[in-house]
């Protein structure tokens, strides 16, 4: 038997009365325990004056009870029931019955679980997992019995020849492309049709050096003294795409006149179209290949292009051909730095002397592009005086002696460089990139250095 201790402050008779009820009642049930009695001291008789009292049932026990499980409610405890261990029990004073809810360990833990299952309650509909689970049985069954989705091959082949299908490949594209072309059945219009084609095609290296192979290049550049306008700019792009990128379709081009059929197409008077996409291809044989750039100054290319430059008033095709040479004299430059290892790279040497043979420069002040070319930064076009720029800057050492003696530059650098400085100040206001403003800038201002 457990000592019972009582803390009165201030209690009444009929307080200590049901208290001695209450313990007399708990001994009659063989039931040992702690009891702990604490009045309310703030003096009310409603529901806040409860007593409340902690009970540890022993489990030596010899009694037989019903186990109540409380839970976060006070709940009312009969005579013949039991709590377990920890439970936190009361005496309602003003019911003179004993309530029971989990204690406050119990109580936190319960809580938290309790939140956890009526979330995930809440957040699964049974039913809704029955149905999804028999969608998936369904599924699963008919992509069982249903064929693979990926069949062979020679499968595939056999049942398009079933259907009078042919699988043909570019190859065999460009070959049948090519009969059609030259067949005296085919009309303008299909002819078109037959040069986008082989367009798409010679994008791929293989396909173009077939093309070749096959003396598809000779009618491309039929095409391009052909009177049909159409029909020149289709050639030239076709022509454009076969030699970019790919040496051994360049040499071919070279070999077969391509170059001197490009620059005669420049000289005489064409549309602008026709203009823009011939100045494609002739940028597309003369990139990374010494050789054709050579063949090009000898027959007179840079007077050709100067006198285009100065009657494009558009400033399209000016761009085009200030970012052609630019090209020309950086790749000869990055050719020229040191650092590159033989080893690695053998054909280096050969490179280096093909470029020596390149006097690209000294002609372009001979031609007198060192004054062409600031006439661009004149254009309205941010990307035109960019091209421009980079251009000028390519060209200071053999042009600067008449960059510090032409006015206009000069004062186009100083007018520029206060123009892009005010944008760069209103894009910080605005809090937008101003990249490629600041950009612009140190373009002028690397230009400026050198130019003083």
């Amino acid at each position: 038997m457990k000592l019972i201790f009582c803390y009165f402050g201030g209690a009444t008779l009929s307080c200590l009365f049901l208290v001695l009820l209450q313990l007399h009642c708990s001994l009659s049930q063989k039931s040992e325990g702690a009891l702990t009695v604490v009045e309310n001291t703030e003096g009310g008789r409603g529901v806040d004056e409860e007593e409340e009292v902690t009970v540890d049932n022993d489990d030596d026990d010899d009694g037989v009870f019903e186990v109540v499980q409380p839970n976060e409610q006070w709940q009312t405890l009969k005579p013949d029931q039991a709590v377990p261990a920890g439970s936190h029990v009361r005496l309602n004073l003003q019911t003179g019955e004993r309530e029971v809810r989990l204690g406050e360990e119990q109580l936190k833990y319960w809580t938290q679980q309790h939140r956890e299952e009526e979330k995930s309650r809440s957040s699964i509909d049974p039913d809704e997992l029955k149905r999804a689970m028999k969608k998936i049985k369904e599924d699963q069954s008919s992509q069982d019995s249903a064929p693979s989705r990926f069949r062979p091959l020679d499968e595939l082949k056999k049942e398009m020849a079933d259907l009078d299908l042919l699988v043909e490949t570019d190859v065999q594209i460009m070959r049948r492309l090519l009969d059609q072309f030259n067949s005296s059945n085919s009309t303008m219009e299909q002819r078109l049709s037959i040069l986008q084609e082989l367009e798409y095609l010679v994008h791929q290296v293989d396909n173009a050096q077939t093309l070749c192979a096959m003396g598809g290049l000779s009618f491309i550049l039929q095409g391009l003294n052909s009177s049909d306008v159409r029909f020149q700019e289709n050639s030239a792009l076709v022509l454009g795409s076969a030699v970019a990128s790919n040496p051994v379709v360049q040499v071919q081009a070279v070999e077969g006149g391509a170059l001197q059929t490009l620059l005669t197409t420049l000289a005489t008077t064409q549309p602008l179209n026709v203009k823009k996409k011939v100045l494609f291809a002739l940028a597309c044989l003369l990139r990374h290949f010494p050789y054709a750039q050579r063949h090009f100054l000898s027959h007179g290319g840079l007077q050709i292009l100067s006198e285009l430059f100065r009657a494009d008033a558009g400033g399209i095709l000016r761009t085009r051909i200030v970012t052609m040479l630019y090209d020309m004299i950086s790749e000869k430059e990055l050719i020229s730095q040191a650092g590159l290892d033989p080893v690695q790279d053998p054909a280096h040497a050969e490179r280096l002397r093909q470029y020596s043979q390149v006097s690209l420069q000294e002609e372009l002040m001979e031609e007198g592009w060192c004054s062409l070319v600031p006439q661009l930064l004149q254009s309205t076009e941010h990307d035109y005086r960019e091209k421009a720029l980079r251009a000028l800057l390519a060209m200071t050492p053999v042009c600067l002696d008449q960059y510090r003696s032409d006015g206009a530059l000069l004062g186009s650098l100083l007018t520029l460089r206060l123009q892009y400085s005010e944008l760069i100040q209103s894009e910080m206001i605005l809090g937008e990139e101003t990249s490629y403003f600041t950009e612009m800038v140190e373009l002028i201002d690397s230009l400026q250095v050198k130019v003083k």
